[in-house]
């Protein structure tokens, strides 16, 4: 094998482990993009990849139709697959701010299909470039072996690097940026084999240096891109933003109150989010005499932990999956002054770990176990509203504690709220208590506390509150007929109903507010 030969193969190996690792991290993006948006991880990332890879292979039998000039049909390739990929994040971006959801979806497809379809062209037009040099079988052996690992590469570097510390807005305007670059390196090394006028270069050398400095310009005005794009989604100027392993973190501030919000959904607001925490932490605390030992899932912003540390409690265990939350909670001093300072307290104890790991590992025995978690938009949250779930919770209950979870909107979710008490109930809870309070930031939320024994629902005066009182006990566990006679089934984790019952409410209020 001469020298030249080796160096070419050398430098189309190189080229396939990085468009392989392209093509990967734009399947990712735009699938990570589409589950922030809509909800339901597994149909977003199910659909996205079934369309990616048939458009992949039908990007593979469209390669049969390029007889000559590989080497240039490839940087083309290269070029568009990168001004597609670098923009299709952005493209989402802006399409779920402006446009019509009805046709998100849509548009998503249009743009993976059309990723798919270059794909699935570039492994073939390498092969063959290398057709004339080796055979065909180390061609094929050689150049999917390489795919494969850059697919690899990806396929890590995507969750432990280009989501918390890139971002995906970013991540998506960088490897476009690749692509374009390994067309402009190809089209460099190979200059001789393609046999270009001076003025046909130049014309390609201007294209490639237009999209890279308008690729460059995205990347380096990102930051202010993003700021007006959070500024348009939410209500309030956003004074913080951060994309931790887990999920998209933001506070507004309008000078007013702060909000919290986690992948867009609002968790709290200072205005009025201890109507929240007290209705959630106080209502079953007070149905245990002298409550010791209490374990929080969720609520790592330490606002459920203040109202729990008004009892003469021993020991509190915080279990939060997201660091980035805790810490937040810890030092800023917006959050540290609304929790006062709860998790700095010495009865706190922080878990940063999966909420149904740390049960399946827990031999601690509680007397009251509050669940805080994110609404149930995902498979990956539904889980933590299942039967599996409330089981695991009973075996960490003393014989007389009591459990209560946060359970969505009884007004705007109302299947999704019927089904967690429904699941609660058929898990071991013989009495279930659901309740609902009105919070002026959220509208009216629901809560179901739950024992294995009857609950004669007193008030402890002593405890210092701002919004319930004795009297609001004869309301808040009331709903009317037509409000409670809701046949549903429970949430189980093989089949995650309770998923569909909540986004399904969604569906129609966008359906009815067009």
């Amino acid at each position: 094998m001469s020298k030249g030969v080796r160096n070419k193969k050398i430098f189309l190996i190189i080229t396939t482990l990085l468009v392989g690792m392209c093509s990967i991290i734009y399947e990712l993006l735009i699938s990570t993009a589409s589950s922030y948006f809509l909800g339901n991880s597994i149909r977003q990332f199910s659909l996205i990849i079934g369309f990616y890879m048939a458009f992949m292979g039908l990007g593979a039998y469209f390669s049969k139709w390029f007889k000559k000039d590989l080497l240039y049909q490839f940087v083309l390739i290269e070029i568009v697959l990168g001004l597609i990929g670098a923009f299709s994040v952005p493209l989402t971006y802006l399409y779920f701010l402006y446009a019509d959801l009805d046709g998100f979806n849509l548009f998503v497809f249009l743009i993976i299909s059309a990723i798919g379809i270059l794909t699935g062209l570039e492994v073939p037009l390498l092969t063959r470039i290398l057709e004339s040099d080796f055979s065909l079988k180390d061609n094929i052996s050689n150049i999917l072996t390489f795919d494969y690992l850059g697919a690899l590469i990806a396929t890590i570097a995507f969750p432990f690097f280009l989501i918390p510390f890139v971002g995906i807005y970013k991540s998506s305007l960088f490897f476009g940026m690749l692509n374009i670059v390994v067309g402009l390196v190809t089209y460099i090394h190979f200059r001789k084999e393609i046999d270009h006028s001076g003025k046909k270069r130049k014309l390609i050398f201007l294209i490639i240096s237009a999209l890279l400095a308008l690729i460059i310009f995205c990347l380096a005005s990102s930051a202010r891109f993003l700021k007006s794009w959070n500024d348009g989604i939410f209500k309030h100027p956003v004074i913080y933003n951060q994309q931790s392993p887990y999920q998209d973190i933001t506070i507004t501030n309008n000078g007013r109150e702060f909000r919290l919000y986690l992948n867009g959904a609002i968790q709290f607001s200072s205005r009025d989010e201890y109507r929240y925490h007290e209705s959630l932490v106080h209502l079953p605390m007070m149905q245990i005499e002298n409550p010791k030992r209490i374990l929080l899932l969720g609520g790592g912003e330490g606002l459920a932990a203040r109202e729990v540390l008004k009892y003469d409690v021993e020991l509190l265990e915080i279990v939060d999956l997201d660091p980035a939350i805790t810490d937040l909670s810890r030092d800023m001093a917006l959050i540290k002054d609304l929790n006062e300072a709860s998790l700095h307290s010495e009865k706190v104890k922080i878990y940063n770990e999966d909420a149904f790991t740390f049960l399946i590992k827990n031999k601690t025995k509680y007397d009251v176990i509050i669940s805080d978690l994110p609404d149930p938009t995902s498979e990956s949250l539904a889980r933590l509203y299942s039967n599996a779930f409330y089981h695991l919770i009973l075996q960490s209950l003393q014989k007389k504690g009591i459990f209560v979870t946060q359970a969505t909107s009884p007004e705007l979710t109302e299947r999704a709220f019927w089904c967690i008490d429904q699941t609660i109930n058929t898990s071991g809870f013989p009495h279930t208590y659901p309740y609902q309070v009105n919070i002026p930031s959220f509208g009216n939320w629901g809560f179901v506390m739950a024992a294995q024994f009857p609950l004669p629902l007193h008030f402890d005066e002593t405890i210092s509150t701002k919004y319930l009182e004795a009297a609001t006990l004869q309301h808040l566990f009331y709903f009317p007929k037509d409000k409670r006679d809701v046949d549903i089934q429970a949430n189980t984790l093989d089949q995650p109903v309770l998923l569909d019952y909540y986004l399904q409410h969604w569906n129609d209020l966008n359906y009815e507010a067009k």
